[in-house]
């Protein structure tokens, strides 16, 4: 029996692209796009994520705590793709990277918590946006999935000096995690209020960082599908030899993070370079060009991971991911995958 009913690159894909001087350019995702994160491969230069929710003008920096802005970076979310500016796509600028998520377009009002939101949900993929007006108090919002979030991003938009808030499940409703640092994770009441998210509703406090009186915010959640996503955790062992993750699926992309450790976000996908050992990552919370170093095998159910350094597999470590797959085990053609 096949896992999903959907070929992954329906809903997530990741592209590449060199960048020619031309202006404009049509990147194909294989889906209309919703949200998607770029980086450059060849530069130090800032990550940053756009989404049909906030409007295709409006960026947001993973890396920094700035607040979103304005920019002419993208020319437009289409049904295929998406368009880059002229600005992303200069010559002489090098290679870059684009993390692509079908939501459901604009998104539309949701009432189904305290704060009314503006949700865009994929409830086949399991990814919705959420953009909402915070109100400094205890408050819930929704997330159109019909389905528990098993991670969640925020990001204060309105103004600068707030980080990038993740909630996990592996780290659990009491601890929250930021993205544009190399912290590891916290202890909090007043981010989460201890409450595990529903199916319909996150719970918030009163913290600046999700729900300030007036701020304005945006939340990127993720419900995990059985052969499409997977948000887990794994233990080091300190060796070439690392431990292997099942996730049900070939990955497309996977990112990884020391939860109790001071350590950079890893980011890895298919396409750079396209077989094992894949050996190119970029940091989520740096503006460092990619680097090459042996780090994991892309399995046909899994990941396994080939150092031993601190960033992926280090002695005492614990590890949490978020993962996309490029293929299931099984998918709707019943054909088995297969690894790199």
């Amino acid at each position: 029996m096949a896992y999903i009913s959907f070929q992954p690159q329906d809903y997530f894909n990741t592209v590449l692209w060199t960048t020619d001087g031309t202006g404009n350019k049509a990147l194909t995702t294989g889906h209309s796009t919703d949200m998607v994160w770029i980086k450059f491969r060849d530069y130090a230069y800032d990550h940053r994520i756009y989404d049909d929710v906030r409007g295709v003008t409006k960026k947001i920096i993973p890396n920094k705590t700035d607040a979103e802005s304005t920019t002419t970076d993208l020319a437009s979310f289409d049904t295929n793709g998406f368009t880059v500016g002229s600005n992303l796509n200069s010559s002489g600028e090098g290679g870059l990277v684009g993390w692509s998520w079908k939501a459901n377009g604009s998104g539309s009002s949701n009432t189904d918590g305290s704060i009314t939101s503006t949700v865009s949900a994929n409830t086949t993929s399991g990814f919705s946006i959420v953009k909402y007006t915070g109100t400094g108090s205890n408050a819930t919002i929704g997330t159109g999935l019909g389905a528990i979030p098993h991670m969640a991003i925020f990001k204060r938009t309105d103004t600068s000096g707030f980080n990038w808030f993740v909630y996990h499940r592996s780290l659990g409703a009491g601890k929250f995690i930021i993205l544009d640092t190399t912290g590891a994770e916290q202890s909090s009441t007043s981010i989460w209020q201890n409450t595990t998210p529903t199916s319909s509703v996150i719970t918030l406090g009163g913290d600046g960082g999700v729900n300030a009186s007036g701020g304005t915010y945006v939340c990127y959640a993720f419900a995990e599908k059985k052969g499409f996503s997977k948000f887990g955790s794994y233990s080091a062992n300190n060796n070439a030899d690392g431990p292997m993750i099942y996730t049900g699926f070939s990955p497309a992309f996977v990112i990884i993070k020391s939860s109790n450790d001071t350590r950079d976000w890893c980011i890895l996908d298919n396409k750079r370079p396209g077989y094992n050992v894949v050996n190119k990552d970029l940091r989520a919370n740096e503006t460092d060009v990619e680097s090459t170093q042996d780090r994991v095998d892309f399995l046909s159910n899994g990941f396994k991971l080939r150092n031993a350094s601190g960033a992926y597999n280090s002695t005492g470590n614990t590890y949490i991911y978020m993962a996309f797959a490029e293929a299931p085990l099984v998918g709707s053609n019943n054909i088995p995958a297969t690894a790199r």
